[in-house]
């Protein structure tokens, strides 16, 4: 069937697809394939094709894509949703299917987060619904292993393209071969002047091994030049004879290259600069490249440009890329604002260069990325830019650059990856940038440093905590040496590194750090600087996890109002961060219902700004779920656990501090839901894995073994209990005090192991004591000292000390219904004389 055909009896119009996203625009001059493309109609029935090349090719060049563009256009009434994903860069497919969400009835990416949203859509496509008939093509999909496992298999069809012919162990494959002859000579009767005989075309498709992309740049410059075919044979024999002495491009066909040097040196005969500019795409990644990168250099940037004049010239500019689609040495995608060369031809234009035009041609694209990059990384207003820039990095090598701008974009893109949430990549491009500049600029270099600083928040976030602090630590004091204590990097990673001594579990060493770090930040910078207010919220969290909530709560709310005001240039980022923050400190104070109303809208602010699946964004959704949960909203406060939980684990896996400390919000909601067992299995597995993480002495530690304490008590395994909750008690006296919130929560738990065990009088001595050390440290109201009363009632009554436990029956119960209310599970299990127990969850540090 001929694309004209296309349009079904008299004339009357196919049905299109409904859904018809990303595919690349129809080569008018497609040819043949005929045999090929019926093979791969009928082939494409098996669910999955790969479309490789024949292995006498696997260079490429033999058109795999267009066979794939071509396909999906020639076929497309056949289905109702057809969807083009390019899949060389793995990390994005996930991003490319999360896109087709909204139009399959599921929720979007910005509601549920990427990965929730590609999954969902990968079902929606194997369930069929809302269409069964789908096309998905997977464009340079290279290695099997990257995607495999996120092609949908259902009733649909897929089509991928690659050169990797390890697709034969995966997929049906399909080989794409040159053109037949017949072929060579049907593209070039479209593509030649009409004058040109069939002897000719035949001659030129012999002499060019009838590949299809040699074909296709002999056909432009004929058009463009209208040059004999004697004369293009005499050139092209005279261009291979030279290629064959250089003795270049052995890898590549012999005709691809000739044809290929030819275009090239005619284009330069009639506009040179384009050729420049060709040279340059060279050095970008065979990715499509934004075309606004190619637009007037700044002042600063524009003194070490080759391509200044060209580039300054919008004119000229217009005219040199519209010349490279002509002589079809690029691709112009004119809908997208792209300029793409293929990989082949971008092998070739580095080949014929000296290496001192490589070193020239690589810094110009380094000057034209650097130029291109928007600034403030953590501005997710901004990330979409990065993200155009992002495939270009490891193609253009900058981590080679010396040039101190080039070195400030490279640090720039780093930070973008990981305050996006991209923490694995962020790493890896900051060790292979310290790797390369301290080899060529020594340890002391401010760039070397700055690095570090920034993988030292990388391993952080990553939860490589012992890393992080040791890197942190010699880096800091390396800065302090070399570039004095109030250097503007000296102050980074001095308020970076207070994180890193709450990791540790020393919130008092890292009080007195964030105090010293305050005043050196309101010196240089300014009380209200954003940099200051960063280090307030991390001495509010220091007070925090202090248990001093009243100066943690002042902090975090001027902080907040500070960092909410236009003026305070603070990213959204950090807004979130402060938002949660002082959800959490107005929880940790027992405003329940006030906490969840924060939380909530600092959730969806998160969802909105970020994303529903980065790293803050679920932080925060741990927060409020914790919150709902100690307001009695137990059934929303399992569904976000839950949700979380398993988001973190898939992005992050088990023994990630925020998966940890979600797998304990998630077995708290469990059992608040009378699923002890599965909270209990849940937890067991976590405190195994909190000591690999935190070490045995950090009091994250004993608050997860306080919580399995806890369920080991209510699943009936007394003896157990009360031993982890007396040793979890211990660890919080020696690290925090007992004068600590952990600490007397731990001992409300310890009071109810021993009533359980029939050591009343133990239990009372110490609920006692533990509830006249609550109404000093939270005061009689809060909830926590309102359960230590309870529960004195309990064991009060238990020991015939009636009189007493109505007294204090009659003041607590009151404080519950004017606190809590009458319906809050809490009130409802006091009201019943029941005990009550409290749990640990560990906050963001």
């Amino acid at each position: 069937m001929s694309i004209s055909e296309a349009s079904g009896i008299y004339g009357a119009p196919r049905r299109q697809p409904q859904i018809w996203g990303k595919v690349p625009q129809q080569n008018k001059n497609f040819t043949g394939r005929e045999d090929l493309l019926d093979k791969l109609h009928t082939g494409v029935t098996a669910e999955v094709t790969a479309v490789v090349p024949h292995a006498l090719h696997g260079f490429g060049g033999v058109g795999k894509t267009h066979v794939a563009i071509e396909y999906a256009y020639r076929f497309r009434h056949e289905y109702d949703l057809v969807w083009w994903i390019p899949a060389d860069q793995p990390m994005l497919v996930r991003s490319s299917l999360a896109a087709l969400a909204p139009h399959l009835g599921v929720p979007s990416s910005a509601a549920m987060g990427v990965e929730d949203a590609s999954e969902a859509v990968l079902d929606a496509l194997r369930r069929g619904e809302p269409y069964s008939r789908w096309l998905l093509v997977f464009d340079n999909a290279e290695q099997p292993e990257d995607i495999n496992d996120i092609i949908p298999r259902g009733p649909g069809h897929v089509l991928i393209t690659s050169r990797n012919h390890a697709w034969q162990s995966v997929a049906d494959t399909v080989p794409v071969d040159v053109f037949t002859r017949a072929e060579s000579i049907e593209f070039l009767s479209k593509r030649v002047p009409r004058s040109t005989s069939l002897e000719d075309r035949n001659r030129l498709a012999e002499q060019l091994g009838d590949l299809p992309l040699a074909l296709e740049q002999a056909g432009a410059l004929q058009t463009e030049t209208g040059m004999p075919v004697d004369q293009y044979l005499r050139l092209l024999e005279e261009q291979t004879a030279r290629l064959l002495d250089a003795n270049k491009a052995s890898d590549y066909p012999l005709s691809m290259t000739a044809a290929w040097s030819l275009s090239v040196s005619q284009l330069k005969a009639k506009l040179p600069e384009a050729v420049e500019l060709l040279r340059c795409c060279a050095f970008f990644g065979p990715d499509p490249i934004p075309r606004d990168v190619f637009g007037a250099l700044p002042h600063d940037l524009a003194a070490g440009s080759r391509l200044n004049p060209l580039l300054s010239d919008p004119i000229l500019l217009s005219k040199a890329i519209r010349e490279l689609g002509r002589y079809a040495l690029a691709r112009i995608d004119s809908d997208n604002r792209t300029i793409q060369v293929h990989r082949l031809v971008q092998a070739l234009l580095r080949d014929e260069l000296s290496w001192e035009e490589h070193l020239s041609f690589r810094h110009e694209v380094h000057l034209l990325l650097a130029a291109a990059a928007p600034g403030l990384p953590d501005d997710n207003s901004l990330w979409p830019r990065y993200g155009e820039l992002i495939s270009h990095m490891r193609p253009a090598m900058v981590e080679v650059s010396r040039d101190p701008r080039i070195r400030r974009f490279a640090l720039d893109v780093v930070r973008f990856l990981y305050s996006s949430g991209g923490y694995t990549s962020a790493r890896d491009l900051a060790e292979r940038f310290i790797e390369r500049w301290q080899a060529e600029s020594g340890d002391d270099d401010q760039h070397v440093l700055s690095a570090q600083r920034h993988l030292g928040i990388v391993l952080r976030e990553l939860g490589d905590y012992r890393a992080s602090f040791e890197l942190n630590r010699e880096t800091l004091a390396r800065m302090r040496t070399v570039l004095g204590p109030d250097h503007e990097e000296t102050l980074l990673l001095t308020n970076s590194h207070g994180a890193d001594l709450r990791t540790q579990g020393d919130f008092q060493a890292a009080l007195v750090h964030d105090n010293e770090s305050l005043l050196r930040h309101q010196e240089v910078f300014g009380p209200e600087h954003r940099r200051t207010l960063r280090v307030m919220n991390n001495l509010s969290v220091d007070y925090m996890l202090l248990g001093d909530y009243p100066k943690a709560f002042e902090l975090q709310r001027r902080l907040y109002t500070l960092q909410r005001s236009p003026t305070s240039l603070s990213s959204p980022l950090v807004v979130l961060a402060s938002w949660n923050g002082l959800a959490r400190i107005v929880r940790l104070r027992g405003d329940y219902s006030e906490a969840c109303d924060i939380g909530q809208d600092a959730y969806e602010f998160g969802v909105q700004e970020l994303r529903a699946d980065h790293p803050w964004t679920l932080r925060t959704a741990k927060d409020l779920s914790i919150a709902k949960r100690r307001a009695g909203l137990i059934d929303e406060a399992f569904e976000i656990a839950q949700r979380t939980f398993e988001l973190e684990e898939r992005i992050f896996g088990r023994d990630h501090p925020d998966t940890l400390a979600a797998a304990l919000c998630l077995a708290n909601a469990l059992r608040t839901r009378g699923e002890v067992t599965e909270a209990l299995e849940l937890l067991r597995d976590t405190a195994e894995r909190y000591p690999r993480m935190y070490g045995q002495e950090h009091p994250f530690t004993f608050g997860c073994d306080m919580n399995l304490a806890l369920l080991l008590r209510v699943n009936g395994n007394l003896a157990e209990a009360t031993a982890l909750d007396r040793s979890s008690l211990d660890g919080f006296d020696s690290t925090l005090g007992r004068e600590h919130h952990y600490s007397l929560t731990c001992a409300i738990n310890l009071a109810s192991d021993l009533a359980a065990l029939g050591e009343v009088s133990s239990a009372r001595r110490l609920g006692e004591k533990t509830l006249g050390q609550l109404r000093e440290l939270l005061g009689v109201d809060h909830p926590l000292t309102l359960a230590c009363a309870n529960n004195l009632i309990v064991d009060l009554r238990a020991e015939g000390a009636g009189e007493e436990a109505g007294e204090l029956e009659t003041d607590t119960f009151e404080r519950y219904r004017r606190v809590l209310g009458e319906e809050h599970p809490d009130t409802r299990v006091a009201l019943r004389g029941e005990r009550l127990d409290f749990d640990f969850d560990p906050p963001a540090v």
